[in-house]
């Protein structure tokens, strides 16, 4: 048994040896694709300004920045037929004046740039509270691992999507959703699955569980399956979007339920 391990390390060698000391340059060929509209704009149940971000995609061989649309125009309008206007505070970023969503209410968002009209709908849900979070210590071959729980009662009878914003020190650690396909009606324990191990005595976690639209939920569900969570990454894909006019991003109206939880 050792020779044979001995032998394939050896071939292993000279198949290397072989490979580096023949070097070709190759050139990708990337094709320059036009830029496309990316709007992310959220409504929650808080009073407070709400915001939507407006950027443009750029070519791959360009650096990662948030390429701003400036100049937009956008507009909220409820179904009772109140009208809300954004201002832009900074380059791409467009605030409101304070208001908060209403449950059961559907918001429209309409954003022009440069003539061209972009458009959205996404009505608010039930709100679901966010009971309780504890922490559960999970052993993985040996490595024990601490994993932060959030406690609710999912409605009986009610289709419910979720998203969960987990933030340490007022930075977003981990976002994902879920739904209630297999515990309608039920106490829900789910496990976020963020090592918490790097925290020290008194940190601080924050959880926001978010009651979010099927088509809201689609979209986030499509975007982790890009970055593989849940399973190996699948083929990079535009996640769903809810906007029209080939625009990328979300619209989503929400609720906000949180809770802060403190390493002891």
């Amino acid at each position: 048994m050792k020779s044979t391990i001995v032998k394939l390390i050896v071939t292993a060698a000279v198949i290397v040896t072989s490979l580096s000391s023949c070097e070709k340059v190759i050139d990708l060929e990337l094709n320059k694709s036009e830029p496309v509209i990316v709007v992310y704009g959220e409504i929650n149940d808080q009073t407070e300004n709400q915001y939507v971000r407006i950027s443009r995609t750029y070519s791959f061989t360009e650096p990662n920045k948030f390429n701003e649309v400036t100049g937009a125009r956008v507009i909220v309008t409820s179904q009772a037929g109140s009208v809300i206007n954004y201002s832009e505070i900074t380059p791409g970023v467009y605030q409101s004046s304070k208001f908060r969503g209403r449950t059961g209410v559907q918001y429209t968002l309409d954003v022009t740039v440069d003539g061209k009209k972009y458009s959205a709908v996404s009505t608010m849900p039930e709100k679901v509270f966010l009971d309780s979070l504890n922490f559960r210590d999970v052993s993985f071959f040996g490595n024990n691992s601490t994993y932060l729980i959030a406690n609710f009662l999912d409605p009986l009878g009610i289709q419910n999507q979720y998203r969960y914003v987990l933030s340490i020190k007022s930075k977003v650690v981990e976002d994902l959703v879920s739904e209630d396909r297999f515990n309608d009606g039920n106490v829900v324990a789910n496990t976020i699955y963020y090592k918490l191990n790097d925290l020290e005595r008194g940190d601080a976690i924050e959880l926001d569980l978010q009651c979010i639209d099927r088509n809201v939920y689609k979209y986030y569900y499509a975007f982790g399956q890009n970055l593989g969570e849940g399973g190996p990454p699948v083929a990079p894909a535009n996640p769903p979007s809810n906007i029209s006019n080939g625009a990328l991003g979300i619209f989503s109206v929400h609720t906000s339920s949180k809770r802060i939880a403190k390493v002891m």
